[in-house]
């Protein structure tokens, strides 16, 4: 997997289009789409550093060479070790707890009357506006004026 890879990963995390992410961690949308593109094989250290201060939680080891988790010191992140690896280990519950969940049921919403907004809306009149002058420029650097007859 390579650093592209993982960068994508990070954006279906946190549910961003490429050009949001940009924004986000402040960099130019052109900066995150030339790395996704494959035309900047890896991300500048700003972009990293940016990256780590927007989101603290994401692990930079795991980010620049593919190992540990994605989320640091997440005992609920999904994989350990390699995708493809043989000891791939899911850390969450095994399939018997899974089973075994109660369901817990939603308690019902209170009907609460809103209070209701209103709004006065004033709509001012501006005055008619009447043209003054035309103006009509020519390529070789005259002009004509054009004024209405009252």
């Amino acid at each position: 997997m390579t650093i592209i890879d993982r960068l994508r990963m990070i954006l279906e995390r946190v549910n961003l289009t490429p050009g949001n992410f940009a924004d986000k961690i402040g960099v130019a949308p052109a900066t995150i789409s030339h790395i996704l593109s494959g035309r900047n094989k890896y991300p500048s250290a700003e972009v990293m550093l940016r990256l780590h201060e927007t989101y603290p939680d994401i692990d930079l080891n795991w980010l620049l060479t593919g190992e540990g988790t994605l989320i640091k010191d997440d005992p609920d992140s999904m994989f350990t070790g390699s995708l493809f690896g043989d000891n791939l280990i899911n850390a969450t519950k095994s399939a018997a707890e899974a089973e075994n969940r109660k369901e817990n049921t939603l308690e019902t919403a209170n009907n609460v009357d809103n209070p209701v907004v209103k709004q006065e809306i004033i709509y001012k009149e501006k005055p008619t506006r009447k043209i003054a002058e035309i103006r009509i420029f020519f390529d070789d650097g005259t002009y004509e004026t054009f004024t209405p007859s009252k």
